[in-house]
């Protein structure tokens, strides 16, 4: 059976980051991801994960950065260093939160010396954070212009040389459907890789209902495929996050 995860970067966003939690609860999450927990008290979100009984499901790496770039840099050569010691930090915030998955973001480069970098880094954080899950998703050129990892197949050959039991995929259906058009067809060929799963309807990034992806249909899929991590809505509600939660039920 499906389970659902609330996005609370995206989801809920009418109220104050702090009051997100009980919300996700009161709407029927049992976890919840937060792409950025960087900026407030790490205490406060550990407060409303126990006070709602919700699990942390996943948080990004690095944090972004402050000065204007494109957040995640674990693929750009210039930024080794300083992947790796934001890499500590946000390995401290996950293990507080006791997050499930910790996603390394590739960052906007290009070429075998950023391929060759977005490896070496990755086989150094499994090293440092053995017993953490780490996930990397391919990200579509709509969502970010220039993002290294926005090909499946690039994904795939990346854990496959990483070779590291605590590197997975995020399989981000939105994303699947502006890279390869086929989210049915991808999810087969990557589901044997997959720890984590995002959801959203292209092409404005709305509520994974019906549309141009059938998702009640993936998420049967999902199910008969024996799929059981977290199914997470990251997606712009249309209006109030409650009123579009139809999709859970579906």
């Amino acid at each position: 059976m499906p389970r659902y995860c609330a996005n609370l970067s995206w989801l809920f966003t009418e109220l104050p980051f702090i009051e997100r939690f009980a919300a996700a609860r009161d709407a029927g999450f049992d976890a919840v991801e937060v792409l950025f927990p960087y900026e407030g008290n790490v205490q406060d979100i550990v407060n409303e994960l126990v006070r709602y009984d919700l699990t942390m499901a996943l948080i990004n790496c690095p944090p972004p950065n402050y000065t204007g770039g494109k957040p995640g840099w674990a693929a750009v050569p210039e930024l080794r260093e300083r992947f790796r010691r934001d890499f500590r930090r946000a390995l401290r915030y996950a293990r507080t939160l006791r997050a499930g998955h910790l996603h390394i973001m590739a960052g906007v480069a290009e070429g075998a010396a950023a391929k060759a970098c977005f490896i070496s880094n990755l086989r150094w954080a499994a090293a440092e954070a053995p017993n953490q899950s780490l996930t990397i998703e391919p990200i579509s050129p709509q969502a970010m212009a220039g993002y290294f990892l926005n090909d499946f197949d690039l994904a795939r050959d990346i854990i496959t040389t990483v070779g590291a039991p605590n590197l997975r995929l995020q399989f981000d259906a939105f994303h699947a459907a502006n890279i390869t058009g086929d989210v049915m067809g991808t999810w087969a060929d990557m589901a044997d890789l997959v720890a984590h799963v995002q959801v959203a309807q292209p092409p404005e990034r709305s509520e994974p209902d019906k549309g141009n992806v059938d998702y009640p249909a993936f998420f049967a899929r999902l199910d008969s495929d024996g799929y059981d991590g977290w199914i997470s809505g990251e997606y712009k509600p249309a209006a109030a996050t409650t009123d579009g939660l139809g999709w859970m039920q579906e």
